[in-house]
Protein backbone atom coordinates (compact mmCIF):
# COMPACT_ATOMS: atom_id res chain seq x y z
CA UNK A 1 0.00 0.00 0.00
CA UNK A 2 1.21 3.46 -0.94
CA UNK A 3 1.23 5.86 2.01
CA UNK A 4 -1.15 8.95 1.01
CA UNK A 5 0.70 12.27 0.26
CA UNK A 6 0.12 14.84 2.49
CA UNK A 7 -1.84 17.82 0.46
CA UNK A 8 0.70 20.82 0.81
CA UNK A 9 3.44 17.99 -1.37
CA UNK A 10 0.56 17.50 -3.67
CA UNK A 11 0.44 21.22 -4.50
CA UNK A 12 4.10 21.79 -4.61
CA UNK A 13 4.36 19.32 -7.60
CA UNK A 14 1.86 21.31 -10.00
CA UNK A 15 4.03 24.13 -9.86
CA UNK A 16 7.01 22.47 -10.52
CA UNK A 17 6.00 20.60 -13.45
CA UNK A 18 4.37 23.96 -14.45
CA UNK A 19 8.01 25.92 -14.47
CA UNK A 20 9.50 23.08 -16.48
CA UNK A 21 7.07 23.33 -19.64
CA UNK A 22 7.67 26.99 -19.14
CA UNK A 23 11.72 26.58 -18.90
CA UNK A 24 11.47 23.97 -21.87
CA UNK A 25 8.50 27.00 -23.86
CA UNK A 26 11.43 29.52 -23.36
CA UNK A 27 14.47 27.36 -24.14
CA UNK A 28 12.57 26.07 -27.60
CA UNK A 29 11.59 29.87 -28.68
CA UNK A 30 14.47 31.68 -27.49
CA UNK A 31 16.49 29.08 -29.48
CA UNK A 32 14.62 29.02 -32.27
CA UNK A 33 14.52 32.69 -32.89
CA UNK A 34 18.46 32.35 -32.84
CA UNK A 35 18.30 30.18 -35.66
CA UNK A 36 15.94 31.69 -37.77
CA UNK A 37 18.37 35.01 -37.23
CA UNK A 38 20.96 33.17 -38.07
CA UNK A 39 19.53 32.00 -41.51
CA UNK A 40 18.31 35.97 -42.30
CA UNK A 41 21.66 37.16 -41.86
CA UNK A 42 22.89 34.25 -44.08
CA UNK A 43 20.56 35.35 -46.67
CA UNK A 44 21.13 39.35 -46.00
CA UNK A 45 24.71 38.80 -46.37
CA UNK A 46 24.02 36.29 -49.45
CA UNK A 47 21.83 38.60 -51.07
CA UNK A 48 24.17 41.35 -51.68
CA UNK A 49 26.19 39.84 -54.48
CA UNK A 50 23.74 37.32 -55.28
CA UNK A 51 20.34 39.88 -56.68
CA UNK A 52 23.28 40.95 -59.04
CA UNK A 53 24.05 37.70 -60.32
CA UNK A 54 20.52 35.93 -60.29
CA UNK A 55 18.71 38.41 -61.70
CA UNK A 56 20.55 39.39 -64.95
CA UNK A 57 17.39 40.68 -67.07
CA UNK A 58 18.38 44.15 -68.04
CA UNK A 59 21.74 44.29 -66.60
CA UNK A 60 25.03 44.27 -68.32
CA UNK A 61 27.03 41.37 -68.80
CA UNK A 62 30.37 40.54 -70.35
CA UNK A 63 33.88 39.56 -69.62
CA UNK A 64 37.02 40.54 -67.83
CA UNK A 65 40.33 39.88 -68.26
CA UNK A 66 42.04 40.27 -64.99
CA UNK A 67 45.55 42.07 -65.35
CA UNK A 68 46.14 43.53 -61.50
CA UNK A 69 45.39 42.57 -58.13
CA UNK A 70 46.31 44.65 -54.68
CA UNK A 71 45.00 45.61 -52.02
CA UNK A 72 41.91 42.82 -51.87
CA UNK A 73 40.78 44.54 -55.33
CA UNK A 74 41.59 43.42 -59.11
CA UNK A 75 41.09 44.96 -61.98
CA UNK A 76 41.00 44.46 -65.78
CA UNK A 77 39.46 45.87 -68.94
CA UNK A 78 35.85 44.52 -69.92
CA UNK A 79 34.07 43.49 -72.79
CA UNK A 80 30.61 43.72 -73.56
CA UNK A 81 28.73 40.41 -74.30
CA UNK A 82 25.00 41.49 -73.84
CA UNK A 83 23.23 44.50 -75.96
CA UNK A 84 23.83 48.19 -74.69
CA UNK A 85 26.47 47.40 -72.21
CA UNK A 86 29.56 49.26 -72.90
CA UNK A 87 33.35 48.79 -73.17
CA UNK A 88 35.48 49.78 -70.38
CA UNK A 89 38.93 50.30 -69.71
CA UNK A 90 39.18 48.98 -65.92
CA UNK A 91 36.91 47.72 -63.64
CA UNK A 92 36.61 46.70 -60.45
CA UNK A 93 37.08 43.06 -59.18
CA UNK A 94 37.00 41.81 -55.66
CA UNK A 95 39.74 39.68 -54.63
CA UNK A 96 39.43 36.02 -53.48
CA UNK A 97 40.26 32.74 -53.62
CA UNK A 98 37.99 32.68 -56.50
CA UNK A 99 39.88 35.40 -59.21
CA UNK A 100 44.21 35.15 -60.28
CA UNK A 101 45.90 37.26 -62.73
CA UNK A 102 45.43 36.53 -66.48
CA UNK A 103 42.38 34.85 -66.13
CA UNK A 104 39.33 35.83 -68.08
CA UNK A 105 36.17 35.80 -66.16
CA UNK A 106 32.44 36.20 -67.24
CA UNK A 107 30.68 39.09 -65.16
CA UNK A 108 27.43 41.02 -64.43
CA UNK A 109 28.02 45.01 -63.97
CA UNK A 110 26.93 46.32 -61.01
CA UNK A 111 24.05 48.91 -61.96
CA UNK A 112 25.95 52.83 -61.71
CA UNK A 113 28.92 51.85 -60.88
CA UNK A 114 32.42 49.93 -62.42
CA UNK A 115 32.26 47.01 -60.07
CA UNK A 116 31.65 43.86 -61.30
CA UNK A 117 30.68 40.48 -59.85
CA UNK A 118 31.43 36.99 -61.32
CA UNK A 119 27.71 35.39 -63.14
CA UNK A 120 27.13 31.69 -64.38
CA UNK A 121 27.05 28.88 -61.55
CA UNK A 122 30.64 29.85 -60.15
CA UNK A 123 29.38 33.31 -59.74
CA UNK A 124 25.54 32.29 -58.19
CA UNK A 125 27.20 29.19 -55.87
CA UNK A 126 29.91 32.18 -54.90
CA UNK A 127 27.60 34.91 -53.84
CA UNK A 128 25.12 32.14 -51.64
CA UNK A 129 28.40 30.57 -49.60
CA UNK A 130 27.34 33.25 -46.50
CA UNK A 131 24.17 31.11 -46.17
CA UNK A 132 25.91 28.29 -46.45
CA UNK A 133 28.13 28.91 -43.00
CA UNK A 134 24.81 30.05 -41.97
CA UNK A 135 22.98 27.38 -42.43
CA UNK A 136 25.97 24.76 -40.61
CA UNK A 137 25.72 27.64 -37.53
CA UNK A 138 22.03 27.19 -37.65
CA UNK A 139 22.43 23.26 -37.77
CA UNK A 140 24.39 23.66 -34.45
CA UNK A 141 21.65 25.85 -32.37
CA UNK A 142 18.99 23.43 -33.85
CA UNK A 143 20.51 20.31 -32.53
CA UNK A 144 21.78 21.87 -29.01
CA UNK A 145 19.35 24.09 -28.33
CA UNK A 146 15.84 22.69 -30.15
CA UNK A 147 16.94 19.11 -29.67
CA UNK A 148 15.44 18.60 -33.29
CA UNK A 149 18.38 16.30 -34.53
CA UNK A 150 16.50 15.55 -37.73
CA UNK A 151 16.73 19.61 -38.85
CA UNK A 152 19.66 19.88 -37.81
CA UNK A 153 21.72 17.49 -40.02
CA UNK A 154 19.30 18.49 -42.82
CA UNK A 155 20.52 22.05 -42.35
CA UNK A 156 23.92 21.20 -41.78
CA UNK A 157 24.06 18.63 -44.81
CA UNK A 158 22.42 21.25 -46.88
CA UNK A 159 25.45 24.05 -45.91
CA UNK A 160 28.18 21.10 -47.06
CA UNK A 161 26.54 20.87 -50.26
CA UNK A 162 26.50 24.39 -50.89
CA UNK A 163 29.63 25.09 -49.38
CA UNK A 164 31.05 22.13 -51.64
CA UNK A 165 29.44 22.88 -55.22
CA UNK A 166 30.79 26.26 -54.64
CA UNK A 167 34.20 25.02 -53.68
CA UNK A 168 34.13 22.94 -56.41
CA UNK A 169 32.69 25.44 -59.14
CA UNK A 170 35.05 28.14 -58.43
Amino acid sequence: MIPAMPASAAAAVRPRRASRVALRFGRVAVMGTVAVLILIAGVWASWGTAQHVMLTKGRERGTVEVTRCADGRCTGPYSPVSAGSQARESVVFEDSVAVAEGRTYTVVVKPGSDDVVRSGPAGVLYAWVPLGGALLLASVVVAGGLRRTRLAWLLAGSGVALLSAAFAVV
